[in-house]
């Protein structure tokens, strides 16, 4: 799950958006933080809903506000693009109480939080795949664009495009 949601979410932003402003560090946070902040549930819980994406969204809108600030939006906003794409990856939008919750009761919702074992298996090859792609993509076998990513978040295809 983790390769599928890290390294998938990698490979599905990229290619939507190919934006130079993103922070890719960022967006596989936010693939990830609904998987941890659930974990303790043991299921799909709060920050598989809608609304806890919508109010990562709505607090980097609010919290980069202002005048001089659109890159640092532009990146911000990688946090909360990463959960929707998540809540998508996981599946999450198959479960009714979960994804629309609240407005099908305030009970704390529940779902599966990881998919069954053989699909896990094969959502994790998937990750590998994408994985793949990125380590091939982005030529992060030199030293320096790996450091680049990790100090920056930024993702070049090699040759300069998509910068």
């Amino acid at each position: 799950m983790v390769l599928w949601l890290a390294f998938g979410s990698i490979f599905g932003v990229w290619n939507v958006f190919q934006s130079p402003g993103l922070d890719f560090r960022l967006v596989v946070l936010g693939a990830l933080a609904p998987l941890a902040i659930d974990a303790p549930f043991r299921s799909q819980a709060y920050a598989h809903t809608l609304l806890s994406a919508v109010i990562v969204l709505v607090l980097t809108m609010a919290l980069t506000a202002g005048r001089g600030r659109r890159l640092r939006r532009r990146r911000a906003l990688s946090l909360a693009i990463g959960w929707f794409t998540s809540l998508v990856m996981g599946g999450t939008w198959a479960h009714k109480q979960v994804f629309w919750w609240p407005a099908f009761g305030t009970a704390r919702p529940r779902a599966a939080l990881l998919a069954p074992l053989p699909l896990l298996v094969v959502e994790e090859m998937l990750g590998l795949a994408a994985a793949w792609w990125v380590w091939t993509r982005f030529g992060l076998a030199d030293p320096a664009r790996r450091r680049d990513l990790w100090r920056t978040g930024r993702l070049a295809i090699e040759g300069g495009e998509g910068r």
